[in-house]
């Protein structure tokens, strides 16, 4: 213990100081909370979050509105728009006034009628509340004919339009994306209605306990750490495809990932993940290109942690929000995800959420609500941003994280001195010094999650005699079902490897034994028929 702690100091030192600092909590004063007042199950939600975050009731607010998905462009006008700025400026949360705008970059000086005082920063919209606004064939606009075939919609999320609420007294043009002017920002305080955006999110899904789950998963993970691995699933696309930017944008998240600490799995296969794949304990999970949720993720269980952030881009990710089954985001909620995001109609993919900008902010400490909207190229447009906007993982520094789960002996430390392990091994340290280290901790005897990590890093430095005993040492731990596919899997390869083949085959069949509805047993009982054929050894039938 002393000599991991020795190896492990210098570098979270520099952690904790330069690249996860303290950061100050949002707290409920900061929202404003929307239900919809012909549902009374969206009244439930409400209520529960604002218990949860200590939102003034008066800052709870009911409009009666469709309790379908959709919305027509003049009742969101007249029933929400309007009537929702009306009451941040009457219940004294807004102060509309003019604001002199100078010269700059050829704009001619002017005066724009905005939000110049707010107490509030957030928006949640509570389930039951439409999440996407119908094209209004009627609505005509002088510029509308100047933006390309693609752009010229004038339908959109209902987070996304409700986001520059704070400018409606100037009239915005409602066809085509407008500009998001903090895509990319570096200073979350300056994500405010005084600077013309309203942080909005919602508390939805399948049903109305997965809406309320929502907080309750934010806050355990806020409370205990956001623990897992990170699973990335890339096309395996290359320039010059004109998609290759969805590639970048989900490696340079896992490159994010990686170098926060967590297990990182990237997937270049051009299929998404298989349904045989082992996703054990998802924190993180990044993927494209299907249209509705498949793979592991259609599996009966999935294994999404406390506070787990799931993305699958595509164009029609959020078009049913509350379905179980179809598109991507209500299938992720429902199986456990925390918070996501997703397009209700085609955002074309340079206007899609930037998610490797999304996860550098939210590493930083930065809320979901405020890491989501400096995420997006647009406002306007269609992305709508699902999960409490305070939610806040990597708001608390490593090693103060582990001081804690240490004083608390919490279930979750394995998890932290994994983190830490991870932290050394992205910022260079040698792997033989990471494995001596890890081989004294005493946790590791009793952690499936430390002794595959072991095994994993004694294989990598080529021992495979000591990977094969702490996979089996993981196997005795109580591995999770997932988890134990992974052990099984890479214990038979070592064995095969090793010409152990009495013993690899024993190997798989007690994977079939564990797991009988295991997807990828074809697979498995092939590598049990080669086995039994192999001239090395004999194998038992």
């Amino acid at each position: 213990m002393v000599l991991f702690k020795m190896f492990v100091r210098l570098r979270l030192l520099l952690l904790v100081g330069v690249i996860f600092p303290q950061l100050a909590w949002a707290d409920g004063s900061e929202v404003a909370v929307v239900y919809n007042a012909a549902l009374p199950e969206s009244k439930a939600v409400a209520e529960h979050y604002a218990q949860a975050r200590q939102v003034p009731k008066s800052q709870i607010f009911s409009f009666s509105l469709p309790t379908g998905l959709e919305i027509s462009r003049a009742d969101f006008n007249f029933d929400l728009q309007q009537p929702l700025a009306d009451a941040l400026e009457t219940n004294g949360l807004w102060k509309f006034g003019e604001v002199v705008v100078p010269y700059n970059h050829g704009v001619p000086k002017h005066t724009d009628h905005r939000v110049v005082a707010s107490r509030i920063r957030y928006l949640v919209l509570c389930y039951g509340v439409p999440v996407r606004i119908q094209e209004d064939p009627t609505l005509q606009e002088y510029d509308e004919a100047h933006w390309p075939p693609s752009y010229r919609v004038n339908t959109a999320s209902v987070d996304s339009e409700l986001a520059w609420l704070p400018t409606l007294k100037m009239r915005p043009l409602l066809y085509g994306p407008m500009a998001n002017q903090f895509y990319g920002a570096t200073n979350e305080a300056l994500l405010s209605p005084t600077n013309g955006i309203l942080l909005v999110a919602r508390l939805d899904g399948p049903s109305p306990a997965i809406a309320s789950g929502l907080v309750d998963k934010a806050m355990a993970a806020e409370r205990d750490g956001l623990w897992g691995r990170g699973y990335f699933d890339l096309r395996g696309l290359a320039k010059p495809d004109p998609y290759f930017y969805g590639d970048e944008l989900i490696l340079s998240a896992a490159e994010t990932c990686y170098r926060l600490g967590y297990d990182t799995s990237v997937d270049t296969n051009s299929a998404t993940f298989p349904a045989s794949y082992p996703l054990s304990h998802i924190a993180i999970y990044c993927g494209w290109y299907d249209w509705n949720a498949s793979g592991p993720f259609a599996l009966p269980q999935v294994e999404f942690m406390p506070g787990a952030f799931a993305y699958h881009l595509h164009s029609f990710s959020a078009a049913d929000v509350r379905s179980y089954t179809n598109n991507w985001v209500g299938p992720l909620l429902a199986k456990g995800a925390t918070c996501t995001m997703g397009c209700v109609s085609e955002p074309l993919l340079n206007l899609t959420p930037n998610v490797a900008e999304f996860l550098r902010d939210f590493a930083r400490g930065w809320s979901f609500g405020e890491a989501a909207w400096a995420a997006q190229p647009a406002l306007s447009w269609q992305t709508t941003v699902v999960g409490d906007p305070l939610y806040r993982p990597f708001a608390v520094p490593p090693l103060q994280r582990q001081h804690q789960l240490q004083k608390e002996h919490s279930p979750w430390l394995e998890w932290s001195y994994l983190r830490l392990i991870n932290l050394d091994l992205a910022h260079g340290a040698p792997v033989n010094r990471i494995t001596g280290a890890l081989s004294q901790l005493d946790l590791t005897g009793r952690s499936a999650v430390l002794s595959e990590k072991l095994a994993d890093l004694y294989a990598a430095v080529g021992k495979p005699s000591s990977a094969i005993d702490y996979w089996q040492q993981a196997l005795k731990l109580n591995p999770s079902p997932e988890q134990r596919i992974r052990l099984r899997l890479a214990l038979g390869a070592s064995l095969t490897a090793q010409n152990q083949m009495a013993a690899a085959a024993e190997d798989y069949r007690q994977l079939l034994a564990e797991a009988p509805d295991y997807s990828g047993k074809t697979d498995v009982q092939q590598k049990l028929k080669q086995l039994a054929q192999s001239p090395y050894a004999s194998v038992k039938r």
